[in-house]
């Protein structure tokens, strides 16, 4: 049938996920690092998302498609563990979603945070309990997949880039590395490394980095991780101070 329906532009979209907990209906979703349409069902076409896009790519447009199914939606959001309330409480219901509850589309991975941390917290005590010591983070979120290239904790920060694997090789990673940086993490194995170079490309342009810290393991794999840091600063067209660090799989410092 002919209706209107969204549309989300790839090339604009960068994957922020800000767009995902407006939909009451759960209908976007970020596959591969961008935000898209779960089904033509499941979209009503009122575009409440239309809002919440920073890089302006959400539209309507009027096309060809399934009939916006209530049915559908309910049982899409039971299968991310939502409980679907009655007709005009679901954006209320997706919003508790989104907050932590359940899992799948309505995730907060992608929800913007900034955490205020003390300058330089005590050092626990050997015989410190579990869950004492305080965490050095001070953003939400960290995954390049997830973070905005407009996000504010970027602005003047220096620029801490981790490889998944290092806080767990690592046990000093929170007090010697991320302490007063803005963090983005990533595998370039697992990961679509071009996608991390062009995603951080962008980032450098648009946001006053003072300097980009790589931080990587010893295998060889991770240099596409320093290899995409030095790409993008190249690319930014920025004097941009660079470091690297190598963590061992036995967790010391390698150089």
């Amino acid at each position: 049938m002919l209706r209107k329906i969204v549309k989300i532009d790839p090339d604009r979209c960068d994957g922020c996920g800000q767009c995902v907990p407006s939909c009451a209906e759960g209908a976007i979703r970020i596959v591969d690092g961008k935000a898209v349409l779960a089904a033509d069902n499941l979209c009503d076409g009122l575009g409440a998302c239309l809002g919440e896009c920073p890089r302006d790519a959400i539209s309507i447009e009027e096309r060809e498609g399934d009939a916006f199914d209530e049915a559908a939606v309910e049982q899409h959001l039971a299968a991310q563990g939502v409980t679907t309330p009655a007709p005009g409480h679901q954006a209320a219901a997706l919003a508790h979603h989104a907050h932590g509850h359940g899992h799948g589309g309505g995730c907060p991975g992608s929800r913007m945070m900034t955490f205020n941390r003390p300058a330089a917290p005590p050092a626990p005590a050997a015989d410190a309990p579990r869950g004492s010591r305080q965490s050095r983070l001070a953003q939400w979120p960290v995954q390049m997949q997830l973070v905005s290239p407009t996000a504010p904790y970027f602005q003047g920060a220096n620029l801490l880039l981790t490889a998944d694997c290092v806080p767990l090789a690592y046990a000093g990673y929170h007090e010697d590395f991320l302490d007063g940086k803005a963090v983005i993490m990533g595998c370039p194995k697992l990961d679509d490394n071009q996608f991390f170079m062009n995603k951080l490309t962008e980032i450098l342009r648009v946001s006053d980095i003072q300097s980009v810290t790589v931080l990587r393991m010893e295998v060889p794999c991770c240099g596409g991780l320093a290899w995409a840091a030095k790409e993008a600063i190249k690319n930014s067209g920025k004097v941009i101070p660079y470091a690297e660090v190598t963590i061992g799989i036995q967790g010391e410092i390698k150089g």
